[in-house]
């Protein structure tokens, strides 16, 4: 990996590391292509703080009452966050990792609410682990960070040269079997 990794470095892996949702959320303040990323890259680390809330809190206890409002706020930000996305640009919405972020955000979105609704109103805790709902948002956050990545180096690939394009330099007899072969494919 690069020095100029912006990830910090694992000592133990010598491997780009974060460990943490709050690692992640200050990975994504640095993490700014132009406006657009640094909105949604923004809007991630304000998920990603939300989501730490709420592991820390199923780690301490599973109780309805408590995370009932955390669970609710989470499904806000979510909601919010999932917005922000819908409404990027064409450049964010051509990459393939938009649909799946898209896909992954909804599914997170069902699963929270699904958590809430199979509780019965007799249950004191909820179903759903720190580990199960941790698992959903890094794979939820790892999708948009691929999501970002992709942008990113979409932003920064180089325009072909079109002086050194070998397209204008097509001799007749060329021409007449590329359009041969295409009327060919039409039919």
């Amino acid at each position: 990996m690069a020095a100029s990794s912006r990830l910090p470095i694992d000592r133990s892996t010598h491997q780009p590391s974060i460990n943490t949702f709050g690692d992640l959320s200050n990975f994504l303040r640095t993490a700014v292509a132009d406006e657009d990323s640094r909105i949604f890259s923004e809007s991630m680390g304000h998920l990603a703080n939300h989501v730490e809330a709420v592991v820390a809190q199923l780690r301490v206890t599973r109780r309805r009452d408590v995370l009932a409002p955390l669970l609710m706020d989470m499904l806000t930000v979510l909601r919010d966050h999932r917005h922000l996305v819908v409404g990027l640009g064409l450049a964010w919405r051509g990459l393939y990792e938009y649909p799946a972020y898209l896909h992954a955000l909804n599914n997170f979105r069902v699963l929270i609410g699904q958590w809430l609704l199979q509780a019965t109103p007799s249950d004191a805790e909820l179903a759903v682990t720190a580990a199960e709902f941790e698992l959903v948002a890094w794979r939820t956050m790892g999708d948009g960070m691929l999501l970002i990545d992709m942008y990113e180096q979409w932003l920064d690939r180089e325009e072909p040269d079109v002086s050194q394009s070998t397209m204008g330099a097509l001799e007749e007899p060329q021409v007449a079997r590329a359009v041969q072969w295409w009327q060919k494919l039409r039919r």
